[in-house]
């Protein structure tokens, strides 16, 4: 038994994005306001509310991204807000669909697209077709962020925990990982964060620290969907029945800076389809100061077992249509994250005894509007209503107690009806590109009513072998020389296979296309500080030398999973940006994704 620290407290929330500042920022405007009477803490006798948030990350705006939001929920919280209030925010000014199609003649499309092509190509005299793209006639309207904000999520979360801090009324405590819940009697009683002063292998050394104990009344979850505590929760008590989570993208994206004598304005808005793959969307937001978000979203659903983000986010930025206003840019900053793509049907338990879940991490996000910021951000804001109605009512935090307080708030309200929209409006990408498109349709017109058919499938189980996803363009012979080569040399597959299909080498500029590891040190860092554990576990290393695909290192964000010749692959974490991918790529469910410290260190994204 180790003797551990321990605090009470009478709230603790994990995570620190834009579901938790939605909780904080309603509970503290409660908590501070001097014409009501004060709230009490349960934990303290004679002080106020002890609310405490534990943010893995060094700071409170690392790690996130950038996004288009309708920002319905940030508005109402904040209905004086001002887009030039928060660093690098704008007004949504003008939205664009475009259907990128291939100049690279690389892509892996179908004979129906290849001859949907050469139509619009044909055509593009009198088509609105430019620089190999074509814009679609109207932005439908489940898609449109009219009178919504371009956002640095990083910067909206420093300026979110500005406003908290100020008020004085909860604690935010960036670099605090928390490593497990603190379940008794199938109640979470609060959280255990991260023991410290050990090896890479967690065991103690001379200077080791047990990681606290944080009891608490109430646990709100908002860490995301690889988040450590949600999903140790999810495996004591289960997801309801029916739900499950197998659909899933990578989004990488890059800040960049416009090159001289290139202006867009701020506000500007690209959707874009159709490359570097069919199965890849991408995006464009221009933020003031001629600053600009550009990336794209890998899914799940895409078979390749060579799914690269960043080889192909390189290709993405260089399509016509984009290098225009990218070509002589600068790289500010970079960074990737995982996204559950399964929205409501992926919803765990929302409420039980001592916990609630809100944000991406309790199926908030809406893959037919394409946004989940506002989303939870207004989970976060309804728990907050509903904690705040049990306090002023001296009601315990008990499952059905917060079920009713918070869940029957939540099913009421737009997150839950949009949410039901959405939840089959994807099922199509398991049969295709285009009858996926035809089933975004159907379901945006139709209110979720109608959806084309398809069965989501658990990523390893979609994924095809290097050998079949190429049958057509390489031999096995050579796919195996391959193989060899890369495993001596310690490289992933990817690069070597996308040359072999016809991809054009990247030209390194030193400013905007640099190389995947320069990318770790741009606009920050990656950095994985000394005296913890390793947080990406192999734990049967005989399943990883018998592994056909290992998506595990060629869908790594940041290359910090890399092939070794003499056996399973090797982590290095001063190269892991936390996106968590390889936790849901793993065919064999072979991988412990821990708790862990540091991160990619940039305020931009």
């Amino acid at each position: 038994m180790i003797d551990r620290p321990a605090i009470e407290v009478d709230i603790a929330c994990v995570g620190f994005g834009p579901a938790v500042g939605g909780f904080l920022t309603t509970l503290s405007r409660r908590l501070g306001d001097p014409a009501l009477p004060p709230v009490e803490s349960r934990a303290a006798q004679g002080l106020p509310l002890q609310v405490v948030c534990y943010e893995r990350a060094d700071d409170i705006g690392f790690g996130v991204s950038g996004v288009v939001t309708k920002a319905r929920g940030i508005r109402r919280s904040f209905p004086d807000l001002r887009a030039e209030d928060v660093p690098m925010a704008a007004d949504v000014k003008k939205e664009k669909v475009l259907y990128l199609l291939d100049p690279a003649g690389a892509s892996r499309r179908t004979a129906a697209m290849r001859i949907a092509d050469g139509a619009i190509r044909a055509l593009k005299r009198v088509l609105p077709f430019e620089r190999d793209a074509l814009e679609l006639p109207y932005t439908p309207e489940f898609l449109r962020k009219k009178g919504g904000l371009v956002l640095s999520l990083g910067q909206f979360n420093q300026w979110v925990g500005q406003q908290l801090m100020m008020s004085g009324a909860v604690q935010i405590w960036p670099g605090s990982p928390a490593a497990e819940p603190l379940i008794e009697d199938n109640r979470v009683a609060g959280i255990r964060l991260m023991d410290q002063g050990v090896d890479r292998g967690g065991a103690p050394t001379a200077s080791y620290l047990p990681g606290m104990d944080v009891r608490a009344q109430l646990t709100v979850v908002g860490d995301g969907p690889v988040g450590q505590i949600g999903r140790k929760i999810d495996e004591r008590f289960g997801l309801p029945e029916g739900h499950s989570r197998h659909e899933w993208a990578v989004g990488m994206k890059m800040v960049i800076e416009l090159p001289d004598g290139v202006e867009l304005e701020p506000g500007t808005v690209f959707h874009t389809l159709g490359y570097p793959e069919p199965e890849i969307f991408g995006f464009l937001y221009a933020h003031p100061e001629r600053v600009v978000s550009v990336g794209i979203f890998v899914p799940s659903w895409f078979d390749s077992p060579v799914r690269t983000a960043y080889r192909y986010l390189q290709h993405y930025i260089q399509h016509p249509y984009l290098w225009r206003y990218l070509n002589g840019g600068r790289l500010r900053s970079w960074g990737a994250k995982s996204i559950q793509e399964s929205g409501r049907r992926g919803e765990p338990r929302l409420a039980g005894n001592g916990y609630c879940r809100i944000g991406e991490g309790s199926g908030s996000t809406n893959v037919l509007t394409g946004s989940g910021v506002d989303e939870a951000w207004t989970t976060g804001a309804l728990l907050a209503e509903g904690v705040l109605d049990l306090l002023d009512r001296g009601r315990p935090f008990t499952e059905e107690n917060l079920d009713a307080a918070y869940g029957e708030r939540r099913r009421a309200s737009w997150v839950e009806s949009e949410g039901r929209v959405a939840e089959k409006a994807r099922d199509g990408f398991q049969r295709g590109f285009l009858t996926g498109l035809a089933g975004m349709a159907l379901a945006g017109l139709s209110g979720g009513r109608l959806a084309a058919p398809g069965k989501p499938l658990p990523p390893g189980e979609r994924v095809h072998t290097a050998e079949a996803f190429f049958r057509r363009r390489l031999g096995i012979e050579e796919i195996a020389n391959i193989r060899e080569e890369c495993a001596k040399r310690g490289k992933p597959l990817h690069d070597e296979l996308m040359d072999r299909c016809g991809w054009p080498p990247i030209e390194y500029d030193g400013r905007l296309l640099v190389s995947h590891q320069d990318a770790l040190l741009v606009g920050g860092k990656v950095q994985a500080p000394a005296g913890v554990a390793d947080h990406v576990v192999f734990i049967y290393p005989e399943l990883c030398e018998s592994c056909g695909t290992r998506i595990c290192v060629e869908m790594c964000s940041g290359e910090a999973i890399h092939p070794d010749a003499d056996g399973p692959p090797v982590f290095d974490r001063e190269k892991c940006v936390h996106c968590g991918a390889c936790l849901w790529n793993c065919s064999e469910e072979n991988i412990r994704f821990e708790a862990g410290a540091g991160g990619l260190h940039s305020a931009e994204n």
